[in-house]
């Protein structure tokens, strides 16, 4: 479907689509670094447990139970062979002998723990920091300050100290998941309103394609019908003795112009869904009849052929698919060199046939000329689809093939009343 309204109904459709990824986006945006804050927070919650959980079990061994100063007992708990490695240093050399734990799972530098032991003592409680040791590796240091019975300031710390490298790779790989999900995320989000905004403005479309098609279907119809009129308007105006005769038939073919645009309506709102066929009996060989007389005079050779047939049907619809054959077969029912088409229709057991001495049917196009807009002659190809409609809402068919002798052969098929 094209023009300026399709169009903008496409690029609204853009615009939404950009839209539910925008808030997708912002979103993701917003809670993406809240998971990694909230992350990088339990890791060093979790660090810091386990460095206490060190400290605490080497503060009550630096004392002995009369609170005389105990440093070297501190070394013999099986702590002192595992990690996070711990140390118990003075903060004057003079008060003790420093001692450190077995085990080197991070080699440190004498000055970084002073430092950090002077920072516990100057303020006690519990002190953190995070240095790197004598490889260039990111370490968590806590320090908790104590004191003996004899002394009111703290005269030490007990430290312990452990490698991050295993929690910072840990949040490393949680960035890149949380970064190739939002990722993911918001190309899905891409995806999904795409999706959704097309199901949205898919109603808009769809009346809007239906508007285009009755418009065409419309100009399509009443192409004959008018031209017939014009031919006997001019025909009664050249032959003033004529108008007696051409009058009723002329009033005849403004009623059926006027049928043709209330089907047009019909079927629109049959697509909508609004309204159903108006089905009654109708004596088929009859309406063919009517609507053969009604065809432009000199257009073509018509011969007509039937058998009293009775359906149920819609008439107008009938008589709008009838005249679409009709049409078809004057236009390019024609054979080569002939001055007029020559067609043939056969009425009998619920079957309409018209037949013409044209070049017939291209086997490569088969199916698709009863599309609309598809047409082996050049033509908008709606007037084979609207006989096809209406040929399938009646329970019916529509089938074209190639006559052994030349030309095509239509046969549009309902079925026949029961209630004869």
């Amino acid at each position: 479907m094209r023009g300026p309204s399709a169009e903008r109904l496409r690029r609204l459709r853009w615009r939404l689509t950009a839209l539910f990824t925008v808030m997708n986006t912002v979103g993701l945006i917003v809670l993406a670094p809240l998971v990694l804050i909230l992350d990088s927070g339990r890791r060093t919650d979790n660090l810091d447990g386990q460095l206490d959980s060190v400290i605490q079990p080497v503060l009550r061994l630096v004392t002995d139970s009369n609170g005389a100063l105990s440093v070297q007992g501190a070394l013999k708990d099986r702590l002192a062979a595992e990690c996070p490695q711990y140390a118990v240093l003075p903060s004057d050399p003079s008060e003790f002998a420093p001692a450190k734990s077995q085990k080197d799972c991070a080699p440190m530098d004498s000055a970084v723990l002073d430092a950090v032991v002077h920072s516990a003592v100057a303020d006690p409680g519990v002190t953190v920091a995070d240095r790197t040791d004598r490889n260039g590796s990111k370490v968590r240091i806590m320090a908790v300050a104590f004191k003996d019975s004899t002394s009111v300031q703290p005269i030490g710390a007990v430290l312990a100290w452990q490698l991050t490298s295993d929690q910072d790779s840990a949040h490393n790989r949680l960035v890149l998941t949380v970064l190739i999900s939002c990722a993911v995320l918001i190309g899905a989000a891409a995806i999904a309103g795409y999706w959704l905004s097309g199901r949205a403005i898919r109603p808009a479309m769809a009346a809007l394609e239906q508007q285009e098609v009755l418009l065409a279907e419309t100009a399509h119809d009443l192409r004959t019908p008018v031209a017939a009129l014009r031919a006997l308007a001019e025909t009664a105006a050249q032959d003033p003795q004529q108008r007696a005769e051409l009058l009723p038939r002329t009033v005849r073919l403004a009623g059926r112009m006027g049928d043709i645009i209330d089907g047009l309506l019909v079927r629109a709102r049959l697509a909508a869904g609004v309204e159903h066929l108006t089905m009654q009996p109708v004596w088929l060989d009859q309406l063919v009849a009517g609507v053969v007389e009604d065809m432009p005079p000199g257009s073509a050779r018509i011969s007509v052929v039937t058998a009293p047939t009775k359906v149920r049907a819609d008439p107008a619809l009938l008589q709008r698919a009838i005249g679409n054959l009709l049409d078809n077969a004057m236009r390019h029912g024609r054979a080569p060199g002939a001055a007029q088409a020559i067609v043939t229709v056969t009425v009998a057991d619920g079957r309409v046939t018209v037949a013409d001495q044209g070049p017939g049917i291209d086997p490569a196009i088969g199916e698709d000329m009863f599309e609309r807009y598809s047409s082996g002659g050049g033509s908008s190809g709606l007037g084979l689809s609207i006989v096809r409609w209406v040929a399938l809402s009646h329970g019916g068919d529509l089938q074209v093939y190639n006559a052994d002798e030349g030309g095509a052969i239509f046969e549009f098929r309902i079925p026949v009343a029961t209630d004869l």
